[in-house]
């Protein structure tokens, strides 16, 4: 399936859209109703990850395949190892198993899971015999992909003696494990994360939890950056919060530098608006927290003609493909110069971009959403357009709505 992409300098004015809930929150919310049924969930997310958690903990087979859905993948890798005298193998695509998930796997392991390799050492697919874990330990490194930690932080509530994660380094990602210490407390849970120690005390829920999930601000990433690029525009998008658990709501700083001002509304909603291109070069940023908008940021510098060196990026290689040499690629395909290391990226300044290019999105979503905004600059096509339904289903829709969308087929 292809996505083909019209020319246009502008959006169409003064529009509002409505995005579904968080991925992020959404699958966390899942494991923990799974394990404690008093949780009410609203605004669940309706991505092919969400979907495939769901489809998953609702199974009673001993195969459960994710396919693509990382998160499902780490997250029921915990939950499966303490589902006691149950046995499944947990699989998923070929790029999942190709996907390390040895360093989860070992913390389990040290607090008595059984788990064994189906295939390749350290990779899926899994075979876990769930039981009792009741020692309550683990030490862990801290610059590992933070949905291993978070997948032993959503299991620690319903563990007998609970759980204390010693995190050993320098922590990745904070903001997604302080997300999923926000969520056991606000489904009643005792979570303290302070330094490099996660201690999670055993608990119930006495009483029916009712928790809304916020809207994903990974996938509003792909329309600042449409703001970003646009001749002149406004957009309203709602439901996010001002003071939000996701991490990469560092979007509202971080494009206020490529001219994008974010206002808050009192319905919940934010608006977007082009303000100025007046940049400040080189646009740099250290994305440690925030990886997952990576590829969004280089591609709309490229778009407006800036240099950019983004660094702390190290976790983008074990993705659904290596999201830095991906990115390298197809940058280089519209006429950028792209230089990366294991862990930064340096775009430096591009005086046009080549028209009517391919994009290859290499079977991941956030190569297809991040591309797609260049429209504004260029025609282009994207290939296999349908996998932005890994994140963020209406993803087409959006744009044909907002007026740059030719065709998908």
């Amino acid at each position: 399936m292809k996505g083909y992409l019209r020319h246009t300098t502008s959006l169409k004015e003064n529009s509002e859209i409505i995005l579904g809930g968080s991925k992020s929150e959404s699958n966390r919310l899942l494991i923990l109703q799974a394990l404690f049924s008093n949780i009410e969930i609203a605004n669940l997310s309706t991505s092919d990850d969400s979907k495939a958690m769901m489809a998953a903990l609702k199974s009673n087979a001993s195969l459960i395949d994710v396919h693509h859905a990382g998160t499902a993948m780490r997250f029921l890798t915990a939950y499966f190892a303490i589902q006691e005298e149950r046995e499944v193998v947990l699989t998923g695509s070929d790029r999942m198993q190709e996907r390390p998930i040895g360093v989860l796997v070992d913390a389990l392991r040290s607090i008595g899971a059984n788990i064994t390799y189906e295939k390749k050492e350290g990779f899926p697919p899994l075979r876990i015999t769930g039981k009792k874990l009741d020692r309550n330990q683990i030490t862990i490194a801290a610059n590992i992909s933070s949905q291993f930690i978070s997948a032993l932080m959503l299991i620690a509530p319903s563990l007998s003696n609970g759980l204390t994660i010693h995190l050993d380094g320098n922590v990745t990602s904070a903001p997604y494990l302080q997300m999923t210490s926000q969520l056991l407390e606000q489904a009643g849970f005792n979570c303290d994360f302070s330094r490099n120690v996660i201690a999670i005390s055993p608990g119930a829920i006495s009483e029916e939890k009712n928790i809304r999930v916020e809207s994903d601000w990974s996938s509003v990433s792909y329309l600042y950056s449409l703001i970003a690029l646009s001749a002149s525009s406004k957009l309203t998008v709602s439901t996010f919060k001002e003071r939000s658990l996701q991490g990469d709501s560092a979007l509202v700083q971080l494009y206020q530098s490529m001219g994008v001002e974010t206002t808050f509304n009192a319905d919940d909603s934010i608006t977007l608006q082009k303000i100025s291109e007046a940049f400040k070069e080189p646009i740099a940023f250290n994305l440690v927290d925030t990886p997952d908008i990576a590829q969004t940021i280089a591609v709309t510098c490229f778009g407006l003609g800036l240099s950019c060196h983004l660094s702390g990026l190290h976790t983008l290689k074990i993705k659904e493909t290596d999201r830095l040499f991906a990115l390298q690629v197809e940058l280089e395909k519209l006429g950028a110069q792209v230089t990366i290391t294991h862990d930064t990226l340096r775009l430096e300044k591009s005086k046009g971009i080549r028209p009517n290019v391919t994009i290859d999105s290499y079977q991941d979503h956030r190569m297809a959403m991040a591309f797609a905004p260049l429209a504004l600059k260029t025609s282009l096509i994207i290939n296999e357009a349908e996998v932005v339904s890994k994140s963020f289903p209406e993803f087409w829709n959006v744009l044909k709505d907002l007026g740059i969308l030719l065709k998908v087929e």
